[in-house]
């Protein structure tokens, strides 16, 4: 199933197309939240803490991972768009060919380097070889992250969002069945909840690629395309490797705020690892819009509608507020009860921890939720140079920021200051960069109809 982006009434269509992508990476967050939950409430306070502090290092094979997805994805959306189909094949086989290497060289770090990695941001010890061996496990899952996130990328920008989320919701359920059986059964303790997310996640890339290929052969069956093309691994590069910076950077960013964390011990370190997955979970719901605006703006651009993009922007605007106000009020006044699902019988440090951060950054997301629109423009159209900037000005701000008003009165309370500075200043930067995009002309009509308005 292909759904072309470039027709149709560019509001209905986002709202038809980004909706699944949000349920897919609400499903998606169930990992990750699944295993904070589970270890916080069936093993203990440490074990939650332990599986939170490896978190902060996966998140950078997340980024190389974001990136494959991001490069395939765009690369094969513009294609798509442009009805050049044999490039479009080309692009897949090619993108997998890469993804593969990528992921061979990040085992070979994480396994080899798991133990100075741990030591860099400043685990504790009583945290350490809970930690240790959950990121042993998640490295040798590795092969499952980064093709089941080449195999959405695709489905993606085939204008397929459906197919994703129907992977996602029957993994991310088991995944939840496995985390407590391994644990209550087999009393594995964080062991079980890697292998959880290993076997799950697991199967369901295997299932993901077959779909792929399976469909790949419904399209244009008679065209032979090339397994590898250098020129189009450049334009794969050219998306993947600033959208692998950027989350890398964004990884490396919150390795030191990690490492700042953990000097307060580990109680706040508990308290930080279920509330900043509450908040990765918005923050994650926002980034996938933005995705999903990336693909229907570059397969707009390769269609040559420009005139289609403004309005897209103005849905996926509306589209991040309506979810925003919600989460806002829900994490301000209810973020005490939120937090007690995660945390079994918590200290009253690790609790006002997680309350005093969820207060201090969610009334910030309706200013953070723009920027992730309007990057997912700009990484659409291929203007990454302006992505990278907004992006690394948010991230150095908040880093810095962190970094000082840690040592100050403030404690680890002026850590979650530093947040709403970055995402504030970066916004402002995204839309200005967008603002002067080859789309400029639509926006200074007032942002008129486009000319295709038709239902689809």
């Amino acid at each position: 199933m292909t759904k072309d982006l470039t027709v149709g009434n560019p509001s209905k269509v986002l709202w038809q197309f980004c909706m699944p992508l949000l349920g897919s990476v609400l499903f998606q967050q169930m990992y990750n939240l699944a295993d904070s939950l589970i270890a916080g409430k069936l093993i203990g306070e440490n074990a939650l803490a332990a599986v939170g502090n490896s978190y902060e290092i996966t998140l950078i094979f997340l980024a190389f991972a974001f990136g494959c997805n991001m490069g395939s994805s765009v690369t094969v959306s513009k294609f798509f768009g442009a009805g050049k189909f044999r490039s479009m094949k080309t692009a897949i086989t090619t993108a997998c060919l890469f993804t593969g290497a990528i992921c061979v060289v990040l085992m070979a770090v994480g396994l080899l380097g798991s133990d100075a990695l741990l030591s860099v941001i400043n685990t504790p010890a009583e945290l350490f070889a809970d930690s240790r061996l959950y990121l042993d496990i998640y490295v040798w899952g590795l092969p499952f992250l980064f093709f089941y996130n080449i195999a959405t990328g695709i489905f993606s920008a085939l204008g397929d969002s459906k197919t994703p989320f129907y992977f996602l919701a029957v993994s991310s359920l088991a995944n939840i069945a496995v985390d407590i059986w391994f644990i209550k059964s087999f009393h594995m303790g964080v062991a079980g909840v890697a292998w959880a997310t290993f076997i799950c996640q697991g199967l369901s890339c295997i299932a993901a690629m077959v779909v792929v290929f399976r469909r790949l052969r419904l399209i244009e069956p008679t065209v032979k395309a090339p397994l590898f093309d250098g020129g189009i691994l450049k334009q794969i590069m050219s998306i993947a490797i600033p959208s692998t910076l950027q989350q890398s950077f964004i990884s490396l960013g919150n390795i030191v705020i990690q490492t700042l964390i953990n000097g307060f011990g580990a109680p706040v370190v508990a308290g930080y690892a279920a509330s900043v997955k509450l908040n990765n979970m918005v923050i994650t719901s926002f980034n996938t819009i933005g995705n999903g605006i990336s693909n229907y703006t570059a397969q707009n651009m390769g269609a040559g509608k420009l005139e289609r993009i403004p309005a897209g922007m103005k849905a996926g605007v509306k589209m991040v507020w309506m979810l925003t106000v919600p989460v806002t009020l829900l994490y301000v006044f209810g973020g005490r009860v939120i937090l007690n699902l995660f945390i079994d019988q918590p200290t009253p440090l690790a609790m006002n921890t997680g309350i005093i951060f969820l207060r201090i950054l969610s009334p910030f997301y309706i200013i953070c939720s723009v920027k992730m629109i309007a990057d997912g423009i700009l990484r659409g159209a291929g203007l990454m140079k302006q992505f990278m900037a907004a992006t690394f000005t948010d991230l150095l701000l908040r880093v810095v920021m962190a970094m000082i008003f840690s040592v100050t009165v403030l404690g680890a309370t002026g850590i979650w200051c530093a947040w709403p500075i970055g995402w504030c200043t970066g916004t402002v930067m995204s839309i200005v960069y967008y603002r002067k995009g080859p789309w400029r002309k639509h926006l200074k009509k007032g942002e008129a109809k486009p000319a295709d308005t038709s239902s689809e």
